[in-house]
């Protein structure tokens, strides 16, 4: 399988399974917390979604989704708020209110859309590309969306145990 198979594969299914998470779930239950420092559910594919937009974004060299479309009312944000979680405060958590589980969904969906294209658009001799010289070695987009894959299914993966919690509370 080609860098672009895995890519794909791997995005798509940090989607469904997202989608599993947010399936038939209560609005309520997007920003409940397990105990008052708990990252909700909202927050968790909120900030996966962010973070691929964000890096995905820069290893493309295009716009991100989120500052493009004007996302942040929708999640009750301010319309400058660019922040894609990294450092985030339990008052930062709180304050992230998405107005639906649709919008959750209709944000992660642009994302994901947009990264498949990319993926397909891809060039091969590209993979290898410094995208990051802040850290050593410097970042290749391979690295970089490697990075991304691995941060989305670990934040999925939380999102489902926070809903579990949520329903044998």
């Amino acid at each position: 399988m080609t860098t672009v198979g895995l890519g794909r594969e791997l995005v798509s299914n940090i989607r469904e399974f997202a989608l599993d998470v947010l399936d038939g779930l209560p609005d309520e239950a997007l920003t409940w917390r397990p105990d008052p420092d708990a990252n909700t559910i909202a927050w968790l594919v909120w900030h996966l979604a962010r973070v691929q937009d964000d890096h995905v974004a820069g290893i493309a060299d295009h716009d991100q989704i989120w500052t493009s479309d004007a996302w942040a009312r929708r999640f009750g944000l301010s319309d400058d708020d660019t922040r894609i979680g990294y450092g985030d405060t339990s008052d930062d958590v709180a304050a992230l209110v998405p107005e639906s589980r649709e919008a959750l969904v209709e944000y992660l969906d642009a994302v994901t859309d947009r990264t498949l294209s990319w993926l397909d658009d891809a060039e091969h001799d590209d993979w290898d590309r410094v995208v990051d010289e802040r850290w050593n070695p410097p970042v290749t987009a391979r690295v970089r969306l490697a990075s991304v894959i691995s941060d989305d299914l670990q934040h999925v993966g939380q999102a489902a145990y926070v809903r579990g919690i949520y329903e044998r509370r």
